[in-house]
């Protein structure tokens, strides 16, 4: 008896749905933003129509500001469209990580201060801006500083099985080239110079 009840799971289908117009219709196309609805979880038996739903995600910005307004759409999707349907929606934003944003100044301090040091063969300074979460933005929100990546090798170093060629973090096969520890005690080094002198 479907039409003595509200099905939560298609409410759920119609919210995600709903949600993935927030960033192409609510945010300014030249600011990234990312939506993703990436758990669902309803119900427990084949032949019964769940009480509740309960969607998960993640929202990834490179602004506060807009940050803020997808929660802003989200929690009006949320409740209207819910309502809409004859159900209720209670929603948690947990904003865990903010964007990191590196100081130009102290950016460019430490492109300069890499570029002094004979072991680094290349610095790289126009890479494409990531989605990925960090603690380190944290401090940038208190002190000027700059986030940076140390190359990690083709993957040649990685045991065999684990696939050919260099892998990122979070991936099963990574494993951490540990002959690049001097290089990366020399970069530190160099950068810790360069800003005690001011250079």
């Amino acid at each position: 008896m479907p039409d003595l009840g509200i099905d939560p799971v298609v409410i759920a289908a119609q919210l995600i749905l709903a949600f993935q117009t927030i960033v192409s219709r609510s945010c300014t196309p030249v600011e990234p933003a990312v939506l993703s609805v990436t758990q669902i979880q309803a119900g427990e038996a084949i032949n019964v129509i769940p009480d509740h739903a309960i969607l998960q995600g993640t929202v990834r910005t490179f602004s506060i500001e807009t940050l803020d307004l997808i929660e802003q759409q989200m929690s009006k999707l949320s409740t209207e469209l819910c309502a809409a349907f004859g159900a209720t929606a209670e929603m948690e934003f947990e904003r865990k990580y903010p964007p990191t944003i590196n100081s130009a100044e102290m950016a460019e301090l430490a492109k300069n201060a890499l570029k002094r040091v004979p072991e680094v063969t290349a610095v790289h300074t126009n890479l494409p801006p990531t989605m990925g979460a960090e603690d380190f933005a944290f401090m940038l929100q208190h002190k000027p500083g700059a986030y940076l990546w140390i190359g990690n090798g083709d993957g040649g170093h990685r045991t065999h099985g684990h696939g050919i060629g260099p892998c990122t973090l979070h991936n099963p096969s990574y494993d951490f080239n540990d002959k690049i520890l001097p290089l990366g005690v020399k970069a530190w080094l160099a950068i810790t110079h360069a800003f005690l002198e001011g250079t």
